[in-house]
């Protein structure tokens, strides 16, 4: 399926690339001057309410390239994560090389599921994140990041100690349980939505819509699976500590939500008052990687940051 799709992916930017001026030199900029690679994306700036971009404000803005390894960083924090919990082993190394630094993974072990229900959602997700990262890598082709140093110990232990959830001084491990793993996928699942959700509205070109939404789809499911498992699990306290959390590093509105509302009834659907999905900049994410309100371009679950043009958190402190 993602082959047959990333070929006509692959066509249509080599297509596309010669539409005009523009997009002839950025695809050759994200292919490495020639060969396989991504164009007609547009930029990825602010979230929601923003419209499509001209081709004048796509020039200002991070080329397609860009775009796209912002998304593979990211995916290669998941598949690491889920791999991780489900097998003990991550990536390959014919998955991980590119552009950039190469970094290691620190932390990540196998999960003892409690419930074999459990372990099939992991394995599930496992093999989509997996999937997301080879689908980016062969989009992009020559012009694909390598995966960054990756922090799966200390980084979880430190989001924890800032919401309130353990102590100074202890140490929170999402390997150790079904209910910490779940724990841990819930910082990375609603993070993945609202960044997915961000880009959207700059997308002109079809093709590139269909696979940004499907992987937004993809990663909502999870996210959606996710809630409702700790919501079942009793777990409502300690996401609600987790959201506010995320709230406080990536800006002044309130857009986090937990999985109970106000009256305490089920908040499986973070979303406004339209029931539509709430977004986030390049910037507001990678606040919450870092685990840094400030601009800076490395911290947390990414202790040397990641590879690609788009790398700064914003300047919310």
């Amino acid at each position: 399926m993602f082959e047959g799709f990333n070929q006509k992916f692959i066509k249509t930017a080599i297509d596309r690339s010669s539409e005009n001026p523009l997009d002839r030199r950025r695809f050759l900029r994200a292919a490495g001057m020639t060969g396989v690679g991504v164009a007609g994306l547009g930029v990825l700036g602010a979230g929601a309410g923003t419209a499509f971009a001209s081709d004048e404000e796509a020039a200002e803005g991070p080329s397609d390239a860009a775009v796209l390894n912002f998304a593979l960083n990211l995916e290669y924090l998941e598949a690491e994560f889920y791999l991780r919990a489900l097998t003990g082993e991550g990536l390959k190394d014919n998955q991980v090389d590119g552009a950039g630094t190469l970094g290691e993974v620190t932390g990540g072990y196998k999960v003892k599921f409690e419930t074999d229900l459990g372990k099939q959602y992991a394995a599930e997700i496992a093999a989509d994140e997996n999937a997301h990262v080879d689908f980016l890598r062969k989009a992009l082709g020559d012009a694909k990041v390598a995966r960054p140093a990756i922090d799966l110990q200390d980084a979880f232990t430190a989001a924890a100690t800032a919401a309130g959830v353990i102590k100074q001084g202890e140490t929170f491990d999402p390997f150790a349980d079904e209910t910490s793993f779940l724990l841990g996928a819930f910082i990375f699942e609603d993070v993945g939505v609202t960044a997915y959700k961000g880009a959207s509205p700059l997308i002109a070109n079809k093709t590139f819509l269909e696979a940004a939404a499907g992987i937004l789809a993809v990663e909502a499911y999870h996210a959606g699976l996710v809630r409702t498992l700790l919501l079942a699990g009793g777990a409502a306290e300690t996401v609600g500590k987790i959201s506010d959390a995320r709230d406080s590093l990536d800006g002044p509105d309130d857009l986090d939500q937990g999985i109970v509302d106000s009256d305490g009834n089920a908040n499986i659907v973070p979303a406004d008052p339209n029931a539509i999905a709430f977004s986030r900049t390049p910037g507001q994410v990678l606040n919450i990687a870092y685990l840094n309100p400030a601009k800076v371009t490395k911290g947390g679950f990414f202790p040397a940051g990641v590879n690609g043009e788009v790398n700064s958190s914003d300047a919310n402190g």
